[in-house]
């Protein structure tokens, strides 16, 4: 086989293993976009960092299960707690506008979504 024949076909197996990459970036990007949204949120703040959950209001859930779900939450507001205890009294909110977080699942009822194994961004 001729050095340019070797060459061509290196060259045409770097492009097409690049186009499969970037189509499978561009498909799992496509996939996260079909996510949930919520208008408001609540979440506890801890001395350690914030809850692996959250409540949601006024949600819409995608209907298709999914190990991993993308959250875009319109106004979540952060309760920093005073101890570790939601005996303790709080400290201060925050108030986060346009945020987005991945949860492993979700419970619901009462007009209310419990959002769980949410790790902090």
């Amino acid at each position: 086989m001729s050095l340019t024949l070797k060459r061509l076909l290196g060259v045409t197996a770097a492009v097409t293993t690049g186009a499969a990459a970037l189509l499978g970036a561009g498909a799992g990007t496509a996939g996260a976009s079909g996510g949930a949204y919520c208008d408001r949120a609540e979440q506890d703040m801890w001395s350690d960092g914030p809850s692996r959950s959250l409540t949601g209001h006024h949600c819409s859930i995608p209907s298709d299960g999914h190990r991993w779900y993308t959250v875009e939450i319109g106004t979540l507001v952060q309760r920093h707690y005073k101890g570790d205890t939601l005996d303790g009294r709080i400290d201060r909110t925050e108030t986060l506008h346009h945020t987005t977080i991945r949860c492993l699942g979700y419970t619901s009822g009462n007009g209310t979504v419990n959002w769980f194994g949410c790790p902090p961004v």
